[in-house]
């Protein structure tokens, strides 16, 4: 028997409910209460953890991020956060430089934005990256990674001229001359990505292997992750086994990226659907794509952009075939969780679902991750069918530098409804979507709040009417994103009977300033009952 007792603490149970000890056996709490009521209980050859007054919280659960690529990022060339045009060059080059690069070799990067671009606001071409890159294929994603640039290289080896034509779903931009750009968008980037050979198995088990460590240091103990795609699903569920097998330290939850009925098929032919697995690796829902993303004008609208009436986005999926993949999941036991960020898409989505749940009760838990674009209608639909909201607070940061231009004010005042979804008991779970953010919980907590950007601007918050208070934040990022993977009665509390899934903080996130929560810090993180981050 381990054993572990936990006192001197500040334990969030439920709203306005700390308790100050748990006692935790083989894994699992055993009882919370006071110090002399655990102290009471523990086994002599408990361990001890003097908690010294810190709030303890559940662990956190990013409910859509892709851990794989958060491992990968870390050994690519890394532009988030990029503010120029000449900032991007200097780093493919330092890149290039500081790395042995072989004749033939793929490189490839995320991150960029050219929003925040200083010296031209401006997307980034094939022209850029040759003269960056003249000796090697290069391929970099923009931040959302709905939009890539490759140089002339890259896109000689995938085969792309002027006269290629994009899968359905996708675009190949042209300039005026009839000239590729080297810019492709959505279904399309799958063409040009093609080229990166898939990662060994060896080598995701070191990415899986770094963002696990990552996500501990966040105090993060559960992922919702979408890194199982049909191209090579098979590495990718061995490489999770291998590295689940000994001492995990993250509950993986499989949200399977699967855009054809004859690929998801083969998929539910080898054994898997939504529930297979262990408590530390499960087969989640089906993923799929209905639209792009809002900085990219990609997503998914219902009206032309405000800003450029020559386009409604990219639907990369049909009705006719969202309809078919859902129905398809529903009748072989799967969930289904869907990226949709514009209103055309979310309407698209939630049609889809509807067919299969005419009733509030949705069994199979059926999602929309993201939503960012909505009015109050759609969401009354969520609420209407208890279709679940995968939401990720912490795009806020950028969006909403963008979103009143992309849609409209009174659009924009109805999108990234958290407290409207709150109040209307749509159950809503917070993530990140890393690595296109980064993992941090406090920044995401922050975000949704303080409706602030991380330089605290505006002040009183954009929208401020949409801000949900710490504990419904908090709340979403543990009870809630244990609801969506059917774990709520296991996972997202502290309370007896439950996983010894926690996070021990340096501050009272519940009674400082807002503006102070990114101020924040992970003293330790356990999983399972054992301690697997300390500061």
């Amino acid at each position: 028997m381990n054993a572990t007792v936990i006192f001197n603490g500040h334990l969030y149970i439920n709203r306005g409910h700390f308790e100050q000890a748990a006692l935790i056996i083989d894994g699992t709490i055993r009882a919370i209460g006071s110090n002399e009521a655990i102290l009471a209980q523990a086994p002599a050859n408990a361990d001890r953890f003097d908690a010294q007054g810190r709030t303890i919280v559940p662990g956190f659960n990013d409910s859509h991020l892709h851990l794989l690529s958060v491992g990968e990022n870390l050994e690519e060339i890394r532009l988030l956060g990029i503010t120029s045009i000449a900032q991007c060059a200097e780093t493919v080059r330092r890149y290039i430089a500081e790395h042995d690069i072989q004749d033939g070799q793929v490189l490839h990067g995320r991150g960029w934005n050219q929003d925040y671009f200083t010296d031209e606001s401006r997307l980034l071409t094939r022209h850029d990256l040759d003269a960056w890159c003249p000796d090697h294929p290069l391929i970099l994603q923009r931040a959302c990674c709905h939009i890539l640039v490759a140089n002339t290289k890259a896109l000689r080896m995938a085969g792309i001229t002027a006269q290629t034509q994009p899968v359905e779903g996708g675009a190949i931009d042209l300039d005026d001359n009839g000239e590729l750009t080297g810019i492709i968008r959505e279904n399309a980037c799958k063409q040009v990505l093609s080229i990166i050979p898939n990662a060994t198995i060896e080598e995701k088990r070191q990415m899986l292997r770094t963002a696990m460590q990552y996500a501990a240091q966040c105090g993060i103990t559960s992922v919702q992750t979408m890194d199982v795609r049909a191209r090579d699903w098979q590495s990718t569920m061995q490489a999770y086994q291998n590295v689940q097998a000994q001492n995990p330290t993250l509950r993986i939850y499989h949200q399977c990226n699967f855009m054809t009925p004859g690929a998801f098929q083969r998929f539910l032919d080898a054994g898997y659907h939504t529930g297979v697995g262990t408590p530390f690796n499960r087969v989640g829902p089906l993923k799929l794509f209905v639209d792009g993303s809002l900085g990219a004008r990609t997503a998914l609208m219902r009206q032309p952009y405000h800003d450029d009436p020559t386009t409604r986005g990219i639907a990369t999926l049909t009705q006719e075939q969202t309809n078919r993949l859902v129905q398809m999941a529903v009748a072989n036991g799967c969930q289904v969780a869907t990226h949709a960020i514009g209103d055309g898409a979310i309407r698209q989505i939630l049609t889809a679902y509807e067919t299969v749940t005419p009733t509030q009760e949705n069994p199979n838990r059926l999602s929309v991750i993201h939503v960012q674009i909505t009015d109050y209608a759609m969401i009354e639909r969520f609420a209407r069918h208890n279709i679940l909201a995968q939401v990720q607070p912490i795009f806020l940061h950028y969006d909403m530098q963008v979103v009143n231009d992309r849609v409209g004010t009174q659009l924009a005042s109805t999108s990234y409804a958290f407290e409207t979804m709150h109040k209307m008991g749509v159950h809503m779970s917070f993530g990140t979507d890393s690595p296109i953010e980064d993992m941090c919980v406090f920044d995401n907590l922050y975000c949704a709040v303080t409706r602030r950007n991380l330089q605290a601007l505006p002040e009183g918050g954009f929208y401020p009417h949409e801000c949900v208070d710490i504990y419904t934040a908090v709340d979403a990022y543990t009870m809630e994103s244990a609801y969506t993977s059917f774990e709520e009665n296991r996972k997202g509390r502290l309370l007896p009977g439950y996983y010894a899934d926690l996070a021990v903080l340096s501050q009272n996130i519940f009674r400082i300033d807002p503006l102070e929560l990114r101020n924040t810090k992970v003293r330790a993180t356990m999983v399972d009952g054992r301690w697997v981050y300390q500061a």
